[in-house]
């Protein structure tokens, strides 16, 4: 009873902790200008440009470079978006650099260039049709909980212009009011937007002229982008078969939902990447608030019950956690990262498996590697090539008992060192017996 008073207490302090600098970070984010959406005149040379095409269920905001609030929209509504990235001699890559003051300085800070509503679906089709590359691949991208309309859109620009994707952009950005206390707010706004992000994935499969699409989501936005591909399995027998690759970074997601979700999806998947990070901050108050069952995004996927489970589906892993980037929650490391973000463009889009001797990053960015072949905790490569299967409660509480021994053996054999020991294993095997 006393370790588990005192496991709360750690939990407490843990959670208060994450709440302190969530907060902070998001008190720093809000020192940013409002109105960065307002187009300037110029483009400058030695600027880059990103075109975008947005949809958005957000509420039309009445200030125009605003464009978009946080609250609810009637349905989807689609803008053509022009950023400017500054040179990369004035930038480093994986960051967005706001600008202090508006207007924004295109040599130092992100710019919009142009803002073009396209009220019809075949204003969208025209867009997709200018843009498309020769390879005729489309990406898709749904952000995260906390997000501004502006967030959503210079975090996709910069994410499409560092890994050098070869594709046709498209951000999905749901009503998020960007607030750390909106948390249940935001969640709601995934369900509310299941339907059109449905709605526009079953437009951009159907147009003749694409190839394949990939959908790449963040965060809360892995829940959406799941669930508007479990109701299209559900409503159309199976996942659209364009849709061939799913990446989910930082998957704010419970295992369990995650299972039934996946398994939903039918015979005919797209292939799964997951980025995960066992010290990502912001997953740790996710868990804590939403029952302390592990986030799909902080899984040790070289540990059971997760490793046995990741061999049956070929879901590719990217174990992340040895890597160290600017983020202070460690929750948005495979966008800041230059390996990373270019692993995304060069290899992850185009569906290639990722195995050690092709991609041999691991030492530049500590990304832990696990395969088939390979050995528990390898650090010689860049990916964990294996599945999530179906996670099961009762092998999860099987492994708790396991970890509460392990804490139990290592507290008596290492003495006060081991009392520390004793009480995580302890409250991890409980939160997983649960």
């Amino acid at each position: 009873m006393m370790q588990r008073m005192a496991g709360s207490g750690r939990w407490g302090r843990v959670f208060f902790r994450t709440v302190a600098v969530v907060a902070t970070l998001s008190l720093a984010a809000c020192g940013r200008p409002v109105g960065v959406m307002q187009p300037v005149d110029e483009n400058v040379p030695g600027t880059s440009k990103v075109d975008l095409l947005v949809a958005t269920t957000r509420l039309p905001d009445k200030d125009p470079a605003i464009l978009f609030s946080g609250e609810r929209g009637p349905g989807l509504k689609i803008d053509a978006v022009s950023i400017s990235i500054p040179p990369e001699a004035n930038r480093k890559v994986g960051q967005v650099q706001w600008p202090s003051r508006l207007p924004g300085n295109p040599l130092k800070n992100f710019v919009t260039l142009a803002v073009k509503p396209l009220p019809t679906e075949a204003d969208g089709r025209g867009w997709l049709h200018a843009e498309l590359p020769k390879n005729k691949r489309v990406l898709i991208f749904v952000h995260g909980f906390n997000n501004r309309y502006e967030d959503a859109v210079y975090r996709f620009a910069q994410i499409v212009h560092d890994s050098h994707a070869d594709v046709a952009p498209i951000v999905f950005t749901w009503p998020s009011r960007a607030s750390i206390f909106d948390y249940a707010y935001d969640k709601e706004s995934t369900n509310y937007s299941r339907d059109s992000l449905e709605e526009l994935l079953r437009r951009v499969a159907a147009d003749p002229s694409v190839g394949d699409i990939t959908v790449m989501a963040h965060s809360m936005g892995s829940w959406l982008a799941v669930e508007s591909l479990r109701q299209m399995a559900i409503r159309n027998g199976r996942v659209a078969p364009k849709i061939k690759n799913v990446i989910l970074a930082s998957p704010d997601l419970d295992v369990d939902v995650f299972a039934r979700q996946f398994a939903a999806l039918g015979k005919d998947k797209p292939h799964f990447t997951l980025f995960v990070s066992r010290d990502d901050r912001a997953l740790s108050l996710s868990r804590r608030i939403s029952g302390n069952i592990d986030r799909l995004g902080q899984i040790d996927p070289a540990a059971e019950p997760y490793r046995s489970a990741l061999e049956k589906q070929g879901i590719t892993v990217l174990d992340l956690t040895k890597l160290k980037t600017g983020d202070g929650l460690n929750h948005g490391k495979f966008a800041e990262s230059p390996e990373v973000v270019r692993l995304i463009g060069a290899r992850l889009i185009e569906g290639q498996t990722i195995t050690d001797s092709d991609v041999g990053i691991g030492d530049a960015v500590g990304a832990v590697a696990l395969g088939a072949a390979q050995t528990v905790g390898s650090v010689a490569g860049a990916a964990v090539s294996a599945p999530i299967a179906i996670f099961d409660p009762r092998t999860r509480q099987n492994y708790g008992e396991q970890l509460r021994r392990v804490g139990a053996s290592a507290g008596n054999t290492v003495g006060s060192l081991g009392d520390s020991v004793e009480a995580t294993g302890s409250n991890v095997g409980e939160a997983l017996g649960q």
